[in-house]
């Protein structure tokens, strides 16, 4: 799969080998990101209020629903490299959060524990965030789109 490789010119907006430019996608990702980060707020603090699926069925659906949106926006774009820094961080919080699914006396906190890992993979700094693994370097940027 090309999304676990790196490639050259590879940046967190466009790539120009993989990555596509969608009219709008800057906005896009902003909109469904403030959507899934609202969701999540609302989800977690139902959980930490005993909240059950019927009554955060709605959080529920936004906050996947905007994840997933989210996940397939990065990667049309060519923004997400599961084999650098943000994609591994977007792997751990998954795996967080099928662990929480899997073991559900300790879902708030393994969703604590993912939405502190998703903080920390958006706000890490560049070098970390595109650090490749793979190539044990930081990605070529290209301009944003």
């Amino acid at each position: 799969m090309i999304f676990f490789m790196d490639v050259p010119g590879q940046n967190h907006h466009k790539n120009s080998e993989t990555g596509r430019h969608i009219p709008g996608g800057r906005a896009v990702q902003v909109v469904l990101r403030s959507l899934h980060i609202v969701a999540m707020a609302l989800l977690l603090g139902g959980l930490a209020r005993g909240g059950t699926f019927d009554t955060l069925r709605t959080p529920i659906f936004l906050t996947l629903s905007s994840g997933v949106l989210l996940l397939l926006v990065d990667l049309v774009r060519g923004g997400l490299v599961f084999s650098q820094g943000s994609g591994v961080a977007t792997l751990f919080k998954l795996v967080l959060l099928g662990l929480g699914n899997l073991i559900p006396t300790l879902r708030l906190q393994f969703y604590l524990a993912a939405t502190f890992v998703a903080s920390v993979g958006s706000h890490m700094p560049g070098n970390w965030r595109h650090f490749s693994l793979v190539t044990r370097k930081v990605a070529e940027k290209q301009g944003k789109t």
